[in-house]
This record gives C-alpha cells, sequence and structure tokens, in this order.
C-alpha cells in the first residue's frame, strides 16, 4: 500500500514537471519550429553579419480528407441531366420480348401483328452551355429516334444530337427552346491525382438524380473499349444508368464522364478524362464530328526482351513496325524499327499514349517526332494525313496463317523453333522445341529480318542467326497475317 501512494506520488510529481515544461518552452512543434537559420543568428556574436536565411518550398496543399460532400451535391445537382432514349423495338415483327414471356398487361394473347411500342434508355449528362448544350455518351443516344432530357427542376425537353464521336463515346446534344441553364466547370483530368475524392452524380436503373463518393483509383487505364483507351478509374459507384454523368473533383469541377463498369465487380468504375472531350468539343459542336489526324504506320510495345535487343535504357516508348508507303510518317522519314519516344514534347511511356497523342492533332497540323535509330536521337517533323473512321495506328495482332502446313520442316536449334521456308520468301514457324522459351513468336508468323537482316529462306535464316552473340537477343522482324511486327528472341549460351 505505501509503494502505491509512493509511486502515484512521483508519477503526479513528473506530470505537474511536465507541465510546468510545456508552459515555459510551449509544445513540442512549437518548441522545435525555429528555423535553423533563426537559431544560427541567434547564436552569432555579436556585430557579426548574420547567415542567408534559406527559403522552404511547402508542397502544394493536400485535398482535404473531409470536405462538406452534402453542400457539394446541392451545388452541383442543377447542372447534371436526366436522359431518356427512344429505340425502335429490335425483335421480330409483331413480337414485343417482354409480351412473350409475361403476356400483354400480366395475360393474355400475343397481337403478332400489332404495332410495336418503342423502347426506352435511361442516362445522365451535364449542361456544359446556358444555351442549353449536354455533353453525355455516344452510346446513350446510339440509334436512337428521340431524345428526352429532363432537367433537376423536373423540366422536360427535346433534344437533337449536335455531334458524336463513337471513338470517344462522347455526344453532345441541344435543348430546345432552353436558355439560362447552370454550367459544369469544366476541370482538368491532368492534374487530377491517384487518391483525390471524386463525385459521381446519375440516374442509376432511373431511380433519379443519385450521388457517390469515392476516390481516384488510378488513371490512363485502357479497357479494350476503343482506340483512344484512356480512364479515369473510380471507386465511386456507378451502375447503369450513370452513362455520359459527370463526375467531380471536390471543387465542383468536372474531371471526367462516367462510361463504363466492370462486370462482376464492385467499386470498379471508368470515366473519360475531361481533357479528352475538352480536345474534341469544338469539333462536336461546329462540324457535328470529329477529325483526326493520321501519322500513318503500325507500332507495338516495347517489352522488355524488345528493350533489351534494341540496346534500350528501358522499356518505353511505341517501337515503328511498318510504314505506309507515302504516308506522313514516311514522309518525315519515320522507318520500321524506330522507337517513337516523344510527341510535341510530350513523353511515350506506353505505345498505346502515341495514339493518342497524334488524334489530338487536326489534318494538316505539324508535329514533332522524337525517335530512336541505332541508340541515337533523332527530332523529326510530320506533317499529318486525315485518319478515315475505318482507320487505326495500331498493330493489331493478327491471327496466325491458318494455310496449309508446308511437308518440309526442318529446326533451328539456337531460336528454339520449327520452321519451314515460306511462299514469297522469309521463313514459316511451324513450332516449337521442346523447352524453348520463346514467347515473342506464333505458329504462322513469317520471318522477314533478323537485326535487319533481310531472310529469304531457312538457310540464310541459319546464316543470321550464328552472327548474333550467344547470351544476347536477337530482334526478329516477323509477318503476323497482314499485319508485320517484331519479336525479340533470346539466343541461349553454349
Amino acid at each position: 500500500m505505501i509503494q502505491a501512494v509512493s509511486y502515484r506520488s512521483r508519477a503526479s510529481a513528473f506530470a505537474l514537471l511536465s507541465m510546468a515544461a510545456l508552459a515555459f518552452g510551449g509544445c513540442g512543434q512549437q518548441a522545435h519550429a525555429t528555423p535553423p537559420s533563426t537559431q544560427a543568428a541567434a547564436a552569432s556574436p555579436p556585430g557579426a553579419a548574420p547567415p542567408p536565411v534559406s527559403t522552404v518550398t511547402l508542397p502544394p496543399a493536400p485535398v482535404p480528407a473531409t470536405f462538406d460532400v452534402a453542400a457539394l451535391s446541392e451545388r452541383v445537382r442543377p447542372m447534371v441531366v436526366n436522359i431518356t432514349t427512344m429505340h425502335e423495338s429490335r425483335g421480330p415483327e409483331g413480337l414485343d420480348p417482354f409480351e412473350y414471356f409475361f403476356g400483354p398487361q400480366g395475360g393474355g394473347r400475343l397481337n403478332p401483328r400489332g404495332p410495336r411500342p418503342p423502347q426506352t434508355a435511361l442516362g445522365t449528362g451535364f449542361i456544359i452551355d446556358p444555351s442549353g448544350y449536354v455533353v453525355t455518351n455516344e452510346h446513350v443516344i446510339h440509334d436512337a429516334s428521340g431524345v428526352r432530357v429532363r432537367l433537376a427542376d423536373e423540366r422536360e425537353f427535346e433534344a437533337e444530337v449536335v455531334g458524336r464521336d463513337p471513338k470517344l463515346d462522347l455526344a453532345l446534344l441541344r435543348l430546345k427552346g432552353a436558355n439560362g441553364l447552370p454550367v459544369a466547370p469544366l476541370g482538368t483530368s491532368e492534374q487530377l491525382r491517384v487518391g483525390e475524392h471524386v463525385l459521381a452524380v446519375g440516374n442509376p436503373f432511373g431511380l433519379g438524380h443519385t450521388v457517390t463518393l469515392g476516390i481516384v483509383s488510378a488513371k490512363a487505364r485502357a479497357i479494350g473499349a476503343g482506340p483512344y483507351d484512356d480512364f479515369i478509374q473510380t471507386d465511386a459507384s456507378i451502375n447503369p444508368g450513370n452513362s455520359g454523368g459527370p463526375l467531380f473533383n471536390w471543387r465542383g469541377e468536372v474531371v471526367g464522364i462516367n462510361t463504363a463498369i466492370r462486370a462482376g465487380a464492385n467499386g470498379i468504375g471508368f470515366a473519360i478524362p475531361v481533357d479528352a472531350l475538352k480536345d474534341v468539343l469544338p469539333q462536336l459542336r461546329e462540324k457535328g464530328h470529329v477529325e483526326r489526324g493520321k501519322l500513318g504506320l503500325l507500332f507495338q510495345p516495347v517489352t522488355r526482351e524488345l528493350a533489351a535487343a534494341l540496346q534500350l535504357d528501358a522499356p518505353r516508348g511505341a517501337l515503328v513496325a511498318e510504314v505506309e508507303p507515302g504516308g506522313a510518317a514516311a514522309r518525315a522519314g519515320i522507318k520500321p524499327g524506330d522507337v517513337i519516344v516523344d510527341v510535341n514534347g510530350v513523353p511515350i511511356h506506353h505505345a498505346e499514349e502515341l495514339r493518342r497523342n497524334v488524334a489530338r492533332n487536326a489534318p494538316g497540323a505539324e508535329i514533332e517526332v522524337t525517335v530512336v535509330r541505332a541508340q541515337k536521337r533523332h527530332e523529326l517533323r510530320a506533317k499529318l494525313d486525315a485518319l478515315q473512321d475505318e482507320e487505326g495506328d495500331a498493330a493489331s495482332r493478327a491471327r496466325p496463317s491458318q494455310g496449309a502446313r508446308p511437308e518440309r520442316q526442318q529446326s533451328d536449334e539456337k531460336l528454339g523453333i520449327q520452321i519451314s521456308d515460306a511462299p514469297g520468301g522469309g521463313v514459316r514457324v511451324d513450332g516449337f522445341a521442346s523447352g524453348s522459351n520463346v514467347q515473342d513468336l506464333q505458329v504462322g508468323d513469317v520471318i522477314v529480318e533478323v537485326n535487319s537482316t533481310p531472310i529469304k529462306d531457312s538457310a540464310g535464316l541459319r546464316v543470321a542467326i550464328t552472327k548474333v552473340k550467344e547470351g544476347s537477343t536477337a530482334l526478329l522482324k516477323v509477318r503476323r497475317g497482314k499485319v508485320v511486327q517484331f519479336a525479340a528472341v533470346p539466343i541461349p549460351a553454349r
């Protein structure tokens, strides 16, 4: 009992001393807040010149962990609209699929010759001009026979489609007879940071105005939706009906257009960056469509194996596989085997970025292209051609040729593949040896070059391979279906 009293007494005394120390020197953080330069000046002898005061550049203020979501939701609500589209029934004539299973009005017989009511679909949009211009997804209004838009104040307007861009999945509407509408300010997606709070607003499942809060989970996502995939990934809930709705940052600026969800996943939604919208918005408004520049080449990603074969310091950029004769790239001096690492001063880290950066420019525009060729950088200028709707500047993976396999097959031990002479020149890959670690080749590929040396037949391939240093990586140019691309194949050391 005495020991307990003594312990408490000592603890109380220690607490009093601690409080006295805090009262004398302030809290711990404040006590050490004096800049080193000030401390040094205080310690300098009288009459001595004080040392220069250093300035400290503070990082930008962080996004607040909490902000008034309710106030933000109330502020942006009038800027968001619900969209209803009408479509002609696509079933067999006189057959309503709903009535086929459930009967007319819950019971009765089918009317095989009767008129079919139009089908409706729901979406979301946001106002960008007081006179009634609205942005949404192209797939929301695709093939629609009529479009109606309902504002937050319950007013409804008939809308006409002013412009559409299927490649970016964007559309511009104009509300007939509307004026003085509240406008959603457009922010910038370039400065959007992963982890930043975002607010998705839309009309999920036709429930009406709905807000969901989340963060930016990732940027520059490619999900196979189109040739210019560059999505913002967010965990803010996005559901059917949210398509075309705005993704706001915590300042109330639109940073994305909600577009897609990952089937079977929770908390994985995708939005088109608002910067992509700003690139095409003038053309949508003035022309009703988007004209893009074309460089005229096929390219592929630079893998680690290809980087090693090309003697690059890192696997980045876009490897030119084929150049269109007489096209913009050919006129600029770009050649197969070049690695494009920069367009108009913007680095190309991943191959997909080349397509997007070129497409931001109109036909006839001149762009600066930096390529790496034989470990040297070259600055080139290209005047872009017009990109047609059915064209693209990407090397797609073609399926291997399904032609008859030649009877005479040989093998190349260094490459670990079975080969045969291909009709028209080159060497066809017919199979792989047991234990082969070749990953970039497929059965049906036709090898036409090895380290820039043309290959006419199997004998020429063997000669070219013997000139490649063992333990290094050979750069093979192959023809895969109608596409020409490069493959990196390791040459094992013996």
